[in-house]
């Protein structure tokens, strides 16, 4: 009997290091990821290869089902985490538990001037895209503020290369550390947005290296970005997204690159073009006209089967696919399948004090003449808020930023809210935008025509600003077309709807009239001598009124 145990004993001694080394080394999440990523590619077929390089949905990817590899799921950004839309459309899906914290623009984060800030808004947003399930969030966004007249400036981080390389590091490492790839966009020289799609910018070796290449290259070399965006514009008279020099030469081989390049959405126009040129996986929609009443529409994509064809014709080799799919496969090892990934949270109480934080400190005092600001609450008992922005709602539009907020405090709620009962409050619109219908992912739809009667808004507010206290213009510019919004760009300077006229009337009725600008670009400002206290507040996202009202009343310093 002791001689069979000891048979037995020995046998399943002897086959213990046998099923250990079942478990393949591209799950063992003990293993370096590159182990992991060769070792999964070597057990992966052509088709499927093929099918990681391109979308399976808007905002999804294929994984491997066949090997437990998970899909990628991307999510705008770059101000929060975008409702969910349908699998082939652009409309929301309706869920009822997708609503977001909104954080400030990313102009107001630069504003800051404070990286502690945008360590705190990276963390803050990361946790939101984890709790949702997206492992790539499409932001930030760093091209530069190259003219006021941009219609996506909000979305960036302001005119200054040095700021926006030192702003752009922490907000990175914050989001991945959540096990969320950071999507820097949009690489590189999108600085405006009519004629984005086929414009060829011309710049000099010193400003594309000196301005608007520093940012990424930071986003690169110190925040250590997991993934890149291409842009929709040409460079070098090559589409950004396929572009030899820039994606290449430059990011992969100069600067080291290890992440992926993702096309903006339809941004690839050419298949070839996107095999070689650096382009790792395809992104896209009805913007590039591919998927158009099609069945299987994302099958025709330039890195679906167009490239599965070239391969099996000879026509291309596997080189350029391995290198692609390694990428690939490294972001999924540093997300999906990392050995150590947080759940994350959603909508808390947490981030939105994150968000009224950051608003608070970038809010900009631009002017304060006879210290007008801060307003003392005890010695004020009627004060009028006047202007549109008072009560709009911000988070909406803009393009593919628009966000489903758990709330939005505008300026007139938190202004009121910070008052009480302790003085009256009244409210006069003294102007108003058209009506916008629906806003989509590329821009704002035309505005309903309506009959706005501007001289009796105007009239109106002046009448009640001459027994005010103190009169609060909240105005500035809004997410429609034409105005802070993806797709186009202004075409003025100015304040649209007769704002400057509307502002010089208040001043010459109240000479305790405060300026509040909320906006994403810079303004002409005629009236600037007539008004004792400018404010620039941004778009603040969920606690914007709050983050406004404390500033105003002096709660916090500017």
């Amino acid at each position: 009997m002791k001689k069979i145990k000891s048979f037995f004993w020995g046998v399943s001694l002897f086959a213990l290091p046998v099923f250990a080394q079942q478990k393949p080394a591209y799950l063992d999440v003990d293993k370096p990821i590159e182990v992991r990523v060769e070792d999964a590619l070597r057990r992966m077929t052509l088709e499927e290869k093929v099918a990681m390089t391109h979308a399976q949905s808007k905002f999804s990817s294929p994984g491997v089902p066949r090997l437990g590899i998970p899909e990628n799921w991307m999510t705008d950004g770059p101000h929060g985490i975008r409702a969910e839309v349908l699998w082939d459309e652009w409309y929301g899906a309706n869920w009822t538990n997708d609503s977001c914290i909104a954080f400030p623009a990313l102009t107001c984060l630069a504003a800051t001037w404070d990286t502690e800030m945008s360590a705190l808004y990276g963390k803050s947003i990361g946790e939101e895209a984890r709790y949702r399930n997206k492992n790539v969030l499409l932001g930030p966004g760093v091209n530069i503020y190259r003219t006021p007249l941009n219609g996506r400036n909000f979305e960036y981080m302001g005119e200054d290369p040095y700021l926006a390389s030192k702003m752009v590091v922490p907000y990175i490492r914050e989001v991945q550390k959540n096990g969320v790839a950071a999507c820097v966009k949009h690489f590189a020289l999108n600085n405006q947005e009519i004629y984005r799609g086929h414009i060829n910018v011309q710049v000099d070796d010193r400003a594309l290296h000196e301005i608007y290449l520093p940012a990424f290259k930071a986003a690169v070399h110190e925040g250590q970005a997991w993934a890149i965006m291409g842009s929709y514009n040409k460079y070098k008279g090559e589409h950004c997204c396929h572009n030899q020099y820039l994606l290449n030469d430059l990011l992969k081989r100069d600067w080291g690159f290890d992440g992926v390049v993702v096309s903006d959405w339809g941004g690839v126009h050419d298949t070839k073009e996107a095999i070689f040129n650096g382009l790792d996986m395809e992104f896209g929609s009805w913007t590039n006209g591919l998927n158009w009443g099609q069945s299987n529409a994302y099958d025709n994509y330039y890195l679906a089967h167009p490239y599965l064809n070239l391969i099996k014709k000879g026509e291309v080799t596997e080189k350029e696919l391995n290198d692609k799919v390694r990428r690939i496969l490294r972001l999924v090892f540093r997300t999906n399948m990392a050995k150590e990934r947080h759940f994350g949270s959603f909508g808390t109480e947490e981030h939105a004090l994150a968000g009224r934080t950051i608003a608070q400190q970038g809010i900009v005092l631009l002017q304060n003449k006879k210290n007008v600001l801060p307003v003392d609450a005890s010695k004020v008992k009627r004060v009028l808020v006047v202007g549109e922005n008072a009560v709009k709602r911000m988070t909406v539009g803009g393009g593919s930023s628009s966000l489903k907020a758990k709330y939005e405090v505008s300026p007139l709620e938190g202004i009121k809210a910070r008052l009480g009962d302790g003085a009256e409050v009244i409210y006069s619109p003294g102007y108003a935008s058209p009506a916008v219908k629906e806003q989509d992912v590329l821009g704002a739809e035309e505005p309903d025509k309506m009959e706005i009667d501007a001289d009796a808004l105007r009239n109106d507010a002046v009448k009640w600003a001459k027994d005010a206290d103190v009169v609060f213009f909240v105005g500035g510019l809004n997410k429609n077309d034409g105005q802070d919004c993806e797709g186009n760009d202004r075409s003025s300077l100015s304040l649209p709807y007769e704002q400057d006229q509307l502002i010089a009337e208040l001043a010459k009725a109240n000479p305790n009239t405060v300026v509040v600008i909320i906006s994403g670009n810079a303004v002409a400002m005629p009236w600037v001598k007539q008004v004792p206290a400018i404010v620039e507040a941004w778009y603040s996202g969920t606690e914007a009124g709050n983050a406004l009202a404390s500033i105003l009343f002096g709660d916090v310093n500017p």
